[in-house]
């Protein structure tokens, strides 16, 4: 089947938040041999890391994902559902034959109610009147619209992180994957491009994700929270009832769930929190969402078929989101964040 097939399927029932995603460029595609579900997957090693849950009708979720757990284990695989949701852990985490773990939450608004939410914030509503009063404005472009310059501002904003760029599920790859049904906000100061919003349909869950939001460095502060602002008024505007920023990892909000997982890995996701801000910055990102008021946060999960989670499982989900081995991952970081305190130092002694 093709990833037409694929498409149709999450239009009609993609109700995970990253459903869209697995269009995205580098993903494998499995159809159930009826052809009622889909999973977009990725293989490392002796894993097949799923992304979130199959693609299905909410009454076929078990029978998809069985017969998907079948087809790995054909290939001598385990399977990992990662980013997985609320609905399948129900199915699956309380099984002796399956395991959960929680990665984190994601925030969660109706955007029906942000116009009121807004009017009870008023630091939020001041970000907006500074990004206004620099000159920034918001349109709805067509997605397939000013390539070079999206290009020019994604570039820029992967160059202000410290990790090498993300895949599987990770935002860069969206530009890449398929736009027909995604929505791009632009930001411009003048005529020029200084941040950009893409935003994918959640079909099952009336709403949307917003998957990628990229800011060059000379945007005004206040860039960002514009985006989210115009793109939430133009989902309540078309009905939508659902939207979410995605998985905030090791968020404070998802505490309870996060107490639940083996000891081990409570144990690298507090030393993570403590000291990795710099390659990753947990705390900020969560406090960014938080600042916006969200109704809730869902917790976020990873699934595996085996009756406990294993350092290689959680090996193998960090390789493919990383694209090589974690710990290279780690060392190019450390490099790049040395490089950029040397010149720092370099700007210092030249002032």
């Amino acid at each position: 089947m093709s990833l037409a097939s694929a498409r149709r399927l999450i239009l009609a029932h993609g109700h995970n938040a990253t459903a869209y995603q697995i269009l995205n460029p580098g993903m494998a595609h499995w159809f159930s041999p009826d052809g009622a579900g889909v999973v977009g997957y990725t293989r490392r090693g002796r894993v097949l890391l799923a992304a979130g849950e199959p693609v299905c009708m909410a009454t076929e979720l078990a029978r998809i994902a069985s017969d998907f757990e079948r087809f790995a284990h054909a290939l001598g695989c385990r399977v990992c559902y990662v980013c997985a949701e609320s609905r399948l852990r129900q199915h699956l985490g309380q099984s002796d034959r399956h395991c959960a773990v929680a990665l984190g939450a994601q925030p969660i608004w109706n955007p029906s109610a942000w116009s009121a939410q807004l009017g009870r914030n008023p630091g939020l509503r001041a970000q907006l009147r500074r990004a206004r009063n620099k000159g920034v404005s918001i349109e709805l472009a067509a997605p397939s619209a000013a390539r070079g310059e999206l290009a020019r501002v994604q570039r820029e904003w992967l160059r202000s992180r410290t990790l090498p760029p993300m895949e599987f599920l990770a935002a860069p790859s969206a530009l890449a994957g398929m736009l027909a049904d995604r929505l791009l906000f632009v930001a411009r100061r003048g005529c020029e491009m200084v941040a950009f919003l893409v935003a994918s349909p959640v079909r099952a869950r009336n709403g949307y994700l917003v998957e990628l939001l990229a800011r060059t460095p000379t945007a005004p502060n206040g860039t960002s929270e514009l985006l989210i602002d115009r793109a939430m008024r133009h989902f309540a505007a078309g009905g939508a009832a659902f939207a979410t920023l995605g998985l905030v990892a090791l968020a404070a909000h998802a505490k309870s769930a996060l107490r639940a997982n083996p000891p081990w890995l409570r144990l690298l996701m507090a030393l993570a929190r403590a000291h990795a801000n710099r390659f990753y910055n947990f705390s900020g990102l969560e406090r960014f969402r938080a600042k916006l008021m969200p109704q809730a946060w869902e917790p976020v999960y990873a699934i595996a078929n085996c009756p406990r989670f294993t350092p290689a499982m959680l090996y193998a989900a960090g390789q493919a989101f990383a694209g090589i081995s974690p710990w290279r991952a780690l060392g190019l970081g450390i490099l790049k964040a040395l490089g950029q305190e040397l010149q720092g130092l370099r700007q210092l002694a030249q002032a």
